[in-house]
């Protein structure tokens, strides 16, 4: 048997490759580019999906932001309302306090110059009783 060579070979693996692995290689590369490719327009329309849905929660959001300043708006208006009616009440008890008290006031002055005259009738009425019992006794 002859003794092959390194050279001998490296010249039958190169003739194999050629006939039979570069062509199976050449449709696994062509399979794998093909995977590629997909993959890469999986990844672009990924990518698109979350561009919309960011862009969507930022238009979302936004209508929230707006929404949550008009409430807050309306609260402030509200609180300002609020404000201004307690001070407008607080004045107008204050005034009706003052009314009242001088109404009591004066009904007081009126009560006690009523008491007054009646006690002064009523002393008034003893005497000329005790005047009249005097002289009918005697």
């Amino acid at each position: 048997m002859a003794e092959m060579t390194k050279k001998d070979f490296l010249e039958i693996l190169n003739e194999f490759s050629e006939k039979n692995l570069d062509p199976k290689f050449e449709k696994i590369d062509s399979r794998f580019r093909d995977f590629d490719s997909r993959f890469n327009q999986i990844d672009d329309k990924f990518t698109e999906f979350r561009e919309d849905i960011v862009h969507q929660f930022h238009v979302i959001s936004e209508d929230v932001i707006s929404k949550v300043q008009l409430v807050a708006e309306g609260v402030a208006n509200v609180n300002e309302k609020l404000d201004r009616t307690r001070q407008e009440l607080k004045t107008e008890i204050r005034e009706t306090r003052q009314e009242v008290l001088a109404a009591v006031k004066f009904s007081y002055a009126e009560l006690d110059r009523r008491i007054t005259t009646l006690e002064a009738e009523m002393e008034d009425l003893k005497r000329r009783m005790d005047k009249i019992e005097r002289r009918s006794v005697s």
